[in-house]
């Protein structure tokens, strides 16, 4: 699965009150629709449109940020129509939803902190910190 566009739809950021008090912070990743994307930049492949909703939520009822939008890839045209074929039943192989959902975090997460900095609102993924090193009796 070749990935070959991505777009943002909708960005929604809603700060309800102050953040206080133990919070809840909680991910998710809904796959809305799935359809064939006409591309005749590929002649061998098919072209499928991810429609995706990434919500991430502050309890209780802190804020939310949802972002939707959509990502379209290039897959074997065999492979597409199993993809089309169990999506009609709303399931998605690991195969293909591993990659898919790492790319939209990768995508969504990187404007979500921009948000909650901006929004003032605790980061919904740890962020790197430096310690001392556990030996702190070096020589110079």
């Amino acid at each position: 699965m070749q990935i070959i566009g991505f777009n943002f739809e909708k960005i929604s950021v809603e700060r309800k009150k102050q953040v206080a008090g133990k919070i809840e912070i909680k991910q998710n990743i809904n796959i809305k629709e799935i359809n064939q994307e006409k591309i005749e930049l590929f002649k061998d492949k098919e072209s499928l449109k991810f429609s995706f909703e990434f919500i991430i939520n502050y309890s209780p009822e802190i804020a939310e940020l949802k972002f939707t939008g959509f990502v379209v890839s290039a897959v074997e045209k065999e492979k597409a129509k199993e993809i089309l074929k169990k999506w009609k039943n709303k399931k998605i192989s690991d195969d293909v939803r591993l990659p898919l959902f790492n790319f939209i975090l990768a995508k969504c997460n990187v404007r979500a902190l921009q948000f909650e900095e901006e929004f003032n609102l605790p980061m919904h993924i740890p962020m790197p910190k430096l310690s001392p090193p556990q030996n702190s009796s070096y020589v110079q």
